[in-house]
């Protein structure tokens, strides 16, 4: 599975992590930016990275930046993307199993390293539940469509 990851200013060196961390579990990862802690603009990463994702080019995505917010936001106004912002283990879980969410943000000012693994590999690991949680994403989609 080919993962894209990216951050701003803020989540580069949590992204450094998360990069050695995938590879070493046997995933393909490409980077977004931003290649050092210089300021850049965290809406600039996440349009890249969600292209990526929303064309095929990577399964899933990874979006860094301090809080999580700033890269959910816009990631979310990409048609086709479903960001959620996790931070701890139960959300995580749930963002793959309710959710089917294609695009991981994290906080890197809110969470550790470790635990940011463990989000991580929780969110790659668990399936989506379909059922019920495939009816709510359907009437997100129809929600989306609208605009």
């Amino acid at each position: 599975m080919r993962i894209a990851i990216g951050s701003d200013h803020a989540g580069f060196d949590l992204k450094e992590e998360l990069k050695k961390f995938l590879e070493k579990e046997g995933y393909e990862v490409k980077d977004f930016g931003c290649y050092s802690k210089d300021s850049v603009d965290y809406p600039d990463i996440a349009l890249l990275l969600c292209e990526a994702v929303r064309k095929g080019e990577c399964e899933k995505g990874i979006l860094l930046d301090g809080t999580g917010g700033g890269m959910t936001m816009t990631a979310n106004k990409i048609k086709g993307i479903r960001a959620v912002c996790v931070y701890n283990e139960m959300t995580a879980r749930y963002a793959s199993e309710h959710d089917d969410c294609n695009v991981l943000c994290i906080g890197a000012k809110m969470v550790g390293d470790l635990l940011a693994k463990e989000m991580v590999k929780l969110w790659l690991t668990t399936p989506f539940g379909g059922g019920r949680h495939e009816r709510r994403l359907n009437k997100v989609k129809r929600i989306e469509e609208m605009y």
